[in-house]
């Protein structure tokens, strides 16, 4: 039997071999250290030892088992503390002054960035290179750096982009961020299926559209003259009704506060009803029920998760807004408010406010949502350029207003076309061109408001869709961030690379017809580290 490996240690994995890399030296050293030390106490005990217990043996008392724990608890602080004492001492910063010795005491060696000064002990070693910043090269401060030239690249990527594990049909572009200036080519203008890259254009057209700092919000509402109190949904994906908020709204807080207006006015039984207008058309996406997305909805919290999990494919509430709309009651009967059924209805006009939450700014979902993928937050987002822009917050009027934006922009969108804001439907179509295109706009200092986009693709072997990857290719670790896209015969790769002089690249790998997932992954995987190592001129 082939028992799976736990998906929470798929992703902690990379880490914990850090880790232990780290750590198994020094643990190593002190524990040679400590071994002599450990003998001589031992043999210099042993004498009073003999004779204690000779001198109790008539009393033939029996140590129980708490007294033996207590006992051994008792020489296991002891020599817990020796060690430490051994180890140390300590200096002000919490360094252990034998380590900072050691080290100093070892041949020199190391990079040769950071200048001596007047003071470094010629036999300390020679300090360590700076690592290149993910982002480096954003407002062209990397221009007097000569950029990797196009014969270079095409003899580097031309080998690996061939790797048979990328399917029939593969395309990519590499750019320079700086000066936009296209560096390498293969079917630049073909438009394939870009499965979650699809992402960066739904963050593009969200953030333009609707606002870096929009925030969206979630209202409970009294309807004058009766006891009906409706609860808003204003389209936020990340509303939650978790203990701890972590900074998103919270369903609990506008339970609390509602229940607060709702005394104030002497009420203390309510129909509850909830209203989810704000979006129009199917809830339900193309590809039908599925782990990977909710049903769409204005009012959701968790995302319809039902188990506690924060990101990745799991079961939905089959009604995101009744399921909302049941804890929303259940928190208002904990502060003394009784409710009937919640049911489905609309707020009017006319209504007053009682309480409301709003999500932290649209940067923060959008971040959110390149590091996790999260498709029910990029359908949100999809919605909320609808709404900006004055289409039916569906998935058509979504698609629709994504397009209509990044024209404004003037991207090229030749061949492009979208079906809606996650991926998710295998009708999308991009070119590598538009991909880059994207990132190199983002990078663009006269538009601050796209710069979530970069600081939120996931990072090499640490975060995101991209921290279980990278672990055994050291070179691409830190320095590639990018966008993963991934559905049944597709894998791309599309993000930003700082390569080995300090030039930070846009690149965009799409491959099609794969039949290998995890191998046309570390094929994209070798394809982007490539770039980080090289100069290429």
């Amino acid at each position: 039997m082939v028992v799976p490996e736990l998906r929470a240690w798929r992703a902690a994995r990379p880490h914990v071999v850090r880790i232990k890399r780290t750590v198994q030296p020094r643990v190593t050293r002190v524990a040679q250290a400590v071994q002599p030390r450990v003998t001589r106490a031992a043999q210099s005990v042993r004498p009073h030892v003999v004779r204690a217990a000779q001198a109790v043996r008539p009393r033939s008392v029996k140590f129980t088992t708490p007294r033996l724990t207590a006992v051994a608890a008792t020489a296991g602080l002891a020599l817990a503390a020796g060690a430490v004492a051994f180890a140390g001492p300590w200096d002000s910063s919490g360094q252990r002054t034998a380590e900072r010795d050691w080290a100093a005491s070892r041949e020199g060696e190391g990079g040769a960035d950071h200048g001596r000064s007047s003071d470094t002990s010629p036999t300390a070693p020679k300090p360590a290179p700076s690592a290149a910043s993910v982002l480096t090269g954003l407002g062209g401060s990397t221009v007097s750096v000569p950029a990797p030239t196009q014969k270079a690249l095409t003899s580097t990527l031309d080998r690996l982009l061939g790797d048979p594990a990328l399917g029939g049909r593969r395309t990519a572009v590499v750019v320079d961020v700086a000066t936009g200036k296209r560096l390498y080519g293969k079917g630049a203008d073909d438009a394939q299926t870009p499965a979650s890259t699809t992402k960066i254009a739904t963050a593009v057209a969200a953030l333009s559209a609707a606002g870096a700092d929009h925030r969206i919000e979630t209202r409970a509402v009294l309807e004058p003259g009766t006891k009906e109190v409706v609860l808003v949904g204003g389209g936020d994906p990340t509303l939650t009704a978790r203990k701890e908020a972590a900074g998103w709204a919270s369903l609990r807080t506008l339970a609390d506060e509602t229940a607060t207006a709702l005394k104030a006015r002497h009420l203390n039984q309510v129909t509850l009803s909830y209203d989810t207008s704000l979006y129009t058309g199917p809830a339900l996406h193309p590809i039908g029920t599925n782990p990977n997305l909710a049903p769409v909805s204005a009012l959701m919290v968790d995302e319809a998760r039902t188990d506690d999990s924060a990101s990745g494919p799991v079961t939905r509430a089959a009604d995101p807004a009744a399921d909302a709309a049941g804890k929303f009651a259940g928190l208002l009967e904990a502060k003394g408010i009784k409710t009937t059924t919640p049911g489905l209805s609309k707020a009017t006009n006319g209504s007053q406010s009682l309480a409301s939450v709003s999500s932290p700014p649209l940067s923060a979902l959008i971040e959110r949502m390149l590091t996790n993928s999260d498709n029910d937050i990029a359908e949100g987002m999809a919605r909320q350029v609808a709404l900006a822009t004055g289409r039916p917050a569906d998935f058509d009027g979504g698609a629709a207003a994504i397009d209509a934006e990044l024209k404004k922009l003037g991207l090229p969108l030749s061949g492009a076309h979208f079906t809606d804001g996650s991926g998710l439907n295998r009708d999308d179509r991009l070119t590598a061109d538009l991909l880059t295109a994207l990132l190199v706009k983002a990078g663009d200092p006269a538009h601050p408001e796209l710069r979530p986009i970069l600081t939120g693709l996931p990072v090499a072997g640490f975060t995101g869709t991209l921290s279980d990857r990278y672990a055994d290719d050291a070179s691409g670790t830190g320095l590639v961030r990018a966008k993963t896209g991934t559905l049944t015969g597709v894998n791309t790769l599309a993000g930003t690379v700082v390569d080995a002089d300090g030039r930070l690249l846009a690149f965009a790998f799409l491959a099609s017809d794969t039949t290998d997932p995890s191998a046309a992954q570390s094929a994209l995987d070798r394809t982007a580290s490539a770039l980080a190592g090289c100069g290429c001129r």
